[in-house]
């Protein structure tokens, strides 16, 4: 694919062209499916750039880059896949697909991860390091895109394996923020409850 111009001027009254060529509101459940997947990338990315930088701590995690890298493209596949509708997915040759292999390798990465860090016994604060605080909120707009799925599945189908993707995806960006914070020696912050609570 080439991209020659970035401007279309095709979207300046609030319409867009899914990727076999309807024309739909920007509004549109599928639009706001890739384009909420669009920003857990971008956020992913800016994770990617502050561990590049070694967050001042300690030299940047190598197995954080590939993982995250790995995280990026599927998120581009996702992206891909949603931006059709499933009556056109036939059209499309070389339509990315997600594979259970996909969910297997995000559960293995928790797990490797998990053996270094300590059994949570009350909920933490999305805080920490940089990298951390960024890995947390990537978190956070994983579960939004998961949950604007859903809804887009009530409607028209979404590939269930891009469902469970995104729902362990959510809780590896959790857990590789605790790893990290624990590798950049950055202590957890617990939840300090009300004392109504």
């Amino acid at each position: 694919m080439r991209i020659t111009k970035v401007y279309t001027r095709t979207g300046d009254k609030g319409r867009t062209r899914l990727a076999g060529g309807q024309s739909v509101s920007k509004n549109h459940v599928r639009i706001e499916a890739y384009g909420t997947v669009d920003e857990l990338n971008s956020a992913i990315g800016v994770v990617r750039a502050y561990n590049r930088q070694g967050g001042g701590r300690v030299r940047a995690s190598r197995l954080l880059e590939i993982e995250l890298h790995r995280m990026q493209n599927r998120l581009f596949d996702i992206g891909a896949v949603l931006a059709i509708l499933p009556r056109d997915r036939k059209r499309f040759k070389k339509l990315p697909v997600i594979k259970p292999e996909e969910v297997r390798h995000l559960e293995r990465l928790m797990d490797g991860c998990q053996k270094k860090l300590k059994p949570l016994k009350e909920f933490i604060l999305p805080t920490g390091s940089l990298v951390s605080a960024y890995l947390h909120l990537s978190r956070t707009i994983c579960r939004r895109a998961e949950r604007v799925c859903v809804r887009l599945d009530a409607e028209e189908s979404v590939d269930s394996e891009i469902l469970r993707y995104l729902n362990r995806l959510s809780d590896a960006l959790f857990v590789l923020a605790r790893w990290m914070g624990q590798r950049q020696r950055v202590p957890e912050k617990l939840w300090d409850r009300h004392p109504d609570l």
